[in-house]
């Protein structure tokens, strides 16, 4: 049974960080291409990062300096350190796992409020 576990949500202050971690479960974790997206109320689903199977890292330009992706294959696991918060950045954050032709999976999502 394939499974996506996002958690670390929650709300923070601007300039705050949060860490998100995704677990990963029923497919061969090492193989996937892992990214992070994001999706605020009324608005498109963006790519935030991504963490190839290969080791290619990838930052969307809104977060590249603030936001670091990496993923621990022995866990099963993919996080994302966000730093320096904004406002902007307030959304539900998901992970997402896929590989060439393969099944695309996606967890449930986790909320991100930066707030005063």
């Amino acid at each position: 049974q394939v499974q996506l576990v996002e958690s670390g949500g929650g709300l923070v202050q601007p300039g705050g960080s949060l860490r998100l971690s995704c677990a990963a479960s029923g497919f061969t974790f090492s193989s996937y291409h892992m990214r992070w997206y994001r999706q605020a109320p009324g608005k498109e689903r963006e790519l935030v990062a991504l963490a190839s199977s290969s080791g290619y890292i990838y930052y969307a330009p809104a977060v590249k300096g603030r936001f670091t992706i990496s993923r621990d294959n022995a866990k099963n696991t993919v996080y994302l350190q966000m730093n320096s918060l904004k406002a902007e950045d307030t959304a539900v954050y998901s992970c997402n796992a896929r590989q060439g032709s393969q099944l695309e999976y996606w967890g449930q999502g986790t909320q991100v409020t930066v707030s005063s």
